[in-house]
């Protein structure tokens, strides 16, 4: 570009100075007087620029065809070389990182895009400040910032995280059930060694099924002692049955005048027909 004898470097740039064609030198930020005619400056900005890389369809090494998009991060630092070396530096760093990350991502498996991205974005960078350092370009980073997926491998992949999740349920699960019958076992072996225990676990069972405000409690009982207490009621209903029948009348007869049942006989009665003495024939027994 021709000037007119002067020339202001801002101070992010860098001016490479051209006197009848040949380099004549960089000048720094400032005011700088030049010769009319002969002097040609070119200026070179030195702040990092932000290149997008556009997706790239790209097949994996496990046969996936996905879309990878990525964003470098590069600034010029040797300002000579970035005009000497190479006509368009800008265009030449996007072509060499889509060609970087169409390679890289292409020898890669699936898994690897998807969970190891520090690893591919270290290897991009790699490849493109080596092959840019000869234009005077230094690539500070590269990262994936788009991975697409085909829509059946979503689905393939949703199906796994769930098939995963739920394997990780069912053995916390099983881990909790196997806590739970070590505490259970624990437990009784303390109710065996103190019954009450069992008692006042009942109580508060139903003090904390009262505070619900239910009007109708069904509450089980033991079975061992619910068993206990019917034997107990059969043996003491047996005893009394067998007890009333000693003192009732076995011939069931009747008295002389009405034809009623004879009533209970007396102790000495009883004690005459155990003797072996018969009692008088249709005599009246005696109260």
């Amino acid at each position: 570009m021709p000037n007119l004898g002067a020339a202001i470097v801002r101070q992010y740039e860098r001016g490479v100075v051209f006197r009848l064609g040949q380099l004549h030198g960089v000048r720094k930020p400032g005011f700088h007087f030049m010769i009319p005619l002969s002097d040609r400056m070119w200026k070179v900005s030195l702040r990092t620029v932000t290149m997008p890389v556009p997706s790239q369809q790209v097949i994996t090494q496990d046969n996936v065809s996905i879309g990878v998009a990525a964003v470098a991060y590069y600034r010029r630092v040797d300002a000579v070389k970035s005009i000497v070396e190479i006509e368009n530096v800008s265009a030449a760093v996007g072509q060499i990182a889509q060609t970087t990350v169409r390679n890289i991502v292409g020898r890669s498996l699936l898994d690897q895009v998807l969970t190891d991205t520090q690893t591919l974005n270290l290897a991009i960078r790699e490849i493109l400040d080596r092959t840019t350092q000869q234009w005077g370009v230094y690539v500070s980073l590269v990262e994936l910032k788009d991975i697409e997926l085909p829509v059946s491998m979503q689905r393939a992949m949703a199906r796994q995280a769930e098939a995963e999740r739920e394997k990780r349920a069912k053995i916390i699960a099983a881990e909790g059930e196997a806590l739970s019958a070590d505490r259970l076992a624990e437990a009784a072996d303390v109710i065996a060694d103190h019954p009450v225990a069992l008692q006042l676990r009942n109580l508060q069972i139903l003090a904390e099924i009262a505070a619900e405000k239910n009007s109708t409690i069904v509450f089980p009982a033991q079975l061992l002692d619910s068993a206990r207490a019917v034997s107990k009621f059969v043996a003491d209903e047996s005893r009394g049955s067998g007890s009333g029948s000693t003192r009732a009348d076995g011939h069931g007869g009747h008295d002389g005048h009405g034809g009623q049942p004879a009533v209970e006989t007396s102790a000495p009665a009883a004690l005459l027909s155990r003797d072996g003495v018969e009692p008088a024939a249709g005599g009246e027994s005696e109260r």
